[in-house]
């Protein structure tokens, strides 16, 4: 099961051509990763203090489709995928809303779940595994 995040492109995500800069496709995509993991009940304010790990992105990947421009409203699809017990993926769709909706980016983000202070893997919080793997399982 994916977690739908809508928004609106405004003027500073776009660039001097008046088009969406394209690391802010990546920023779009954290803000629907954020507003996914709120609505699941994970505290993000304290998430990391609560539970000492941090969660880094370690790789990602993104494919443009099609532009956007200020004023169009997109709906991004998030969808996090199991990997190993201490790391998991978030995949993304970005579309463009409106009388034919168009597929406008796809996106991939891998994170890993680190000890905040030995940089080492820890096996994911148990609240944050429940999610990745209930949304894996909803398939």
């Amino acid at each position: 099961m994916s977690f739908a995040y809508s928004r609106t492109i405004h003027f500073a995500d776009t660039d001097a051509a008046g088009v969406v800069y394209f690391a802010r496709y990546l920023s779009i995509c954290h803000e629907a990763y954020e507003e996914a993991l709120a609505a699941a009940g994970i505290d993000i304010k304290n998430f990391f203090s609560a539970t000492g790990v941090m969660i880094p992105v370690s790789r990602s990947e993104t494919k443009y489709l099609r532009p956007l421009v200020v004023g169009d409203k997109i709906l991004v699809n998030a969808r996090p995928e199991f990997i190993t017990e201490n790391t998991y993926a978030v995949r993304y769709e970005i579309v463009k809303l409106g009388k034919v909706e168009k597929l406008i980016a796809e996106a991939r983000t891998e994170h890993v779940c680190i000890d905040a202070k030995t940089r080492e893997r820890q096996p994911l919080p148990h609240h944050l595994a429940a999610w990745v793997n209930q949304t894996t399982t909803q398939v």
